[in-house]
C-alpha cells in the first residue's frame, strides 16, 4: 500500500478512517466538523475553504475550446431570468437525468427546474454516458456544462468540461488521464460512501495527483462519510465541492455552489477554491444510487 517510511500518506488514511468512525460513533449531524464543507443549516454558507484546501495542487493543463463552455457568464445568468447573486454563479456540479439508468429527468424538465432554483450552470453528469449531456449543450449551451459519471474498476469518477464519451470499467489511472486530455477535470464523487462504489482512503492519496476536485459534501451521504471525504480533501490539499446528485427535478436546488465568474476550465478549477459551499438539506436524506 505504501513505502516504507511513507508516513504522511499513512496519516492522512488513518485521520480519514478515524474521522468517519468517530463521527459514527457519537451519529453527528451533518454538521460533524465545523469549518469543513460537510453541510450546513437552510441556505446558510459554509465557510470557504482553506488552509489545507489551498496548498499544493497542480493546475491542469487547459482545454482547447469546449462544445458548452461561455465567457459571457453575466448575461447567461440574466438569460436564465436573473442576475447573478453578488456576481458569483450559482453551479451544480453533479447530476442525472434520464440517460442515467436511475435518472428521472428529461432534459427539457432539467432545464426548466435549472431556470426555476436560479441555478446558472449544471454540470450534467451521467452514468457511464456523455450523450445526455451532449444533447443539453446543443439545447441549452449558457446552462450546461458536459460531464459524465464513470464507472472505474474501483470507485467512480467524474469527468467534468469533457467533449467525448469515458469507456466504463477502466483503472482510475486510465479514466483521469483520458479527462485530462480532453481539456477537463476530474472530480471525485461520494469518495467515501460505503453505500456505493468508492475508493479506499488509501487510493485517494495514491491518485492524488491525477484528482482535481474531491466531492465533500453529497446530501445521499451519510454525515460520516461527507465528514470524512471532507478531511481528506484537506489533508491531500485538493478543492472540495458540494453536488445535489438529484435523479429527479425535485432534487435540484438543495444544495449547490456559488463561484466566480470563469473563463475556461483551468480557472474555473482555480476560482472554485474559494467557492461558497451552500446546501438546503442535511446529509443522508434520500435515497443513494
Amino acid at each position: 500500500m505504501f513505502g516504507p517510511g511513507d508516513s504522511h500518506s499513512a496519516g492522512v488514511v488513518g485521520r480519514a478512517l478515524d474521522g468517519c468512525a468517530q463521527a459514527r460513533a457519537r451519529g453527528a449531524p451533518f454538521t460533524a466538523w465545523a469549518g469543513t464543507p460537510a453541510g450546513a443549516g437552510d441556505g446558510d454558507y459554509l465557510r470557504r475553504p482553506g488552509g489545507a484546501h489551498g496548498a499544493g495542487l497542480p493546475e491542469p493543463r487547459p482545454g482547447r475550446g469546449h462544445p458548452t463552455f461561455r465567457k459571457g457568464a453575466r448575461a447567461d445568468a440574466q438569460r436564465s431570468g436573473r442576475d447573478a447573486v453578488g456576481g458569483l454563479l450559482r453551479v451544480d456540479l453533479h447530476l442525472h437525468s434520464i440517460f442515467s439508468h436511475d435518472g428521472q429527468s428529461s432534459l427539457d424538465a432539467l432545464i426548466e427546474r435549472t431556470r426555476e432554483c436560479g441555478l446558472d450552470r449544471i454540470a450534467l453528469t451521467d452514468h457511464n454516458t456523455v450523450e445526455g449531456a451532449l444533447e443539453l449543450a446543443q439545447i441549452a449551451p449558457e446552462l450546461t456544462i458536459v460531464g459524465e459519471e464513470a464507472k472505474t474498476r474501483e470507485g467512480e469518477v467524474i469527468g467534468l468540461f469533457i467533449t467525448d464519451r469515458l469507456a466504463p470499467f477502466l483503472t482510475p489511472e486510465e479514466v483521469m488521464d483520458l479527462i485530462h486530455e480532453m481539456g477537463g477535470l476530474t472530480y471525485l464523487p461520494h469518495p467515501l460512501d460505503r453505500h456505493r462504489a468508492h475508493f479506499r482512503p488509501e487510493r485517494v492519496v495514491e491518485l492524488a495527483d491525477r484528482i482535481d476536485i474531491i466531492e465533500t459534501y453529497n446530501p445521499w451521504c451519510d454525515a460520516a462519510a461527507n465528514a470524512a471525504a471532507a478531511r481528506l480533501a484537506a489533508d491531500l490539499g485538493k478543492v472540495a465541492a458540494t453536488g445535489s446528485d438529484a435523479h429527479s427535478v425535485g432534487e435540484l436546488g438543495r444544495s449547490w455552489m456559488e463561484i466566480d465568474d470563469y473563463r475556461d476550465p483551468a480557472d474555473f478549477l482555480m476560482k472554485l477554491r474559494t467557492a461558497r459551499h451552500v446546501v438546503k438539506s442535511s446529509s443522508g436524506t434520500g435515497r443513494r444510487a
